[in-house]
């Protein structure tokens, strides 16, 4: 190698590792609490090697040095983020799931320790969080990942920096799929519970002696978790569509 392809090479690297870096901290799997910083680090290091004879970068000229270069990787974060946050936002979709179904049960004030995100969350949002994520390393769905990846840099070249307002739209549209595939996969409990708490709201009033909380609330949670039991296959079906269809996007079709 050529003394003065190294600056071009330090360049064109930095500028690939701008927007991967933060892809890699952001997504879900690669990039969760759980995982050591170094390893993740380590990994968007890795994946930028591969990446760099891939993608075409702006050709680096004296003129753009060093100001030229900072507002292109500056882009190149700022399109990091905004993948990254909007993949980010496919979790959300089980959070509102989890903590619906703990709320129809009566569990919603029992919380633990969410180990994908390192925060309190309902413990129904935190199991189906976890099993989300084994779920896409199961199905190999962490390949198409790495493809929209790669992807990326055809839908937003290098340096060329999408409209805010497309952004902020494409940002509204993912957080409000989102919210519906986590109203739909907990649409079963919310039937349930309407279901549930009528028939126990009729039988309180029916027989006022009885000790309706001390009826109701075993009842429901066990047949909440029969209930779990029977459709949670097709409600992690429903994610995966859900997730599959969303890393499309990104691929250039």
């Amino acid at each position: 190698m050529e003394v003065s392809l190294a600056p071009d090479l330090a360049y064109k690297f930095m500028i690939v590792f701008a927007r991967v870096g933060v892809l890699v901290m952001l997504l879900p799997g690669f990039g969760q609490n759980g995982i050591p910083t170094r390893v993740r680090l380590a990994f968007a290091l890795l994946l930028t090697l591969l990446m760099v004879p891939l993608v075409e970068v702006p050709v680096l000229v004296s003129a753009d040095w060093p100001f030229g270069a900072l507002t292109v990787m500056l882009k190149e974060v700022l399109i990091g983020l905004f993948i990254g946050l909007t993949v980010r936002m496919v979790l959300m979709a089980t959070s509102i799931a989890g903590s619906t179904i703990s709320n129809q049960m009566g569990l919603g004030l029992a919380q633990s320790v969410d180990p994908t995100q390192g925060i309190q969350g309902a413990l129904f949002a935190n199991f189906l969080g976890v099993l989300a994520l084994t779920l896409v390393f199961i199905t190999d769905l962490h390949h198409l990942v790495i493809a929209a990846i790669h992807d990326s840099y055809i839908l937003f070249a290098p340096g060329a920096l999408p409209p805010a307002s497309d952004m902020a739209m494409a940002a509204m549209m993912s957080m409000s799929e989102a919210f519906t595939i986590g109203v739909r996969m907990s649409a079963p409990f919310l039937v349930f519970g309407l279901i549930f708490y009528v028939g126990i709201g009729v039988l309180s009033r029916l027989m006022p002696q009885i000790q309706i909380f001390f009826i109701a609330m075993p009842a429901s949670i066990l047949l909440g978790f029969v209930l779990l039991a029977l459709l949670l296959s097709t409600m992690m079906t429903v994610y995966h569509e859900y997730l599959t269809t969303l890393l499309t996007r990104f691929l250039a079709q």
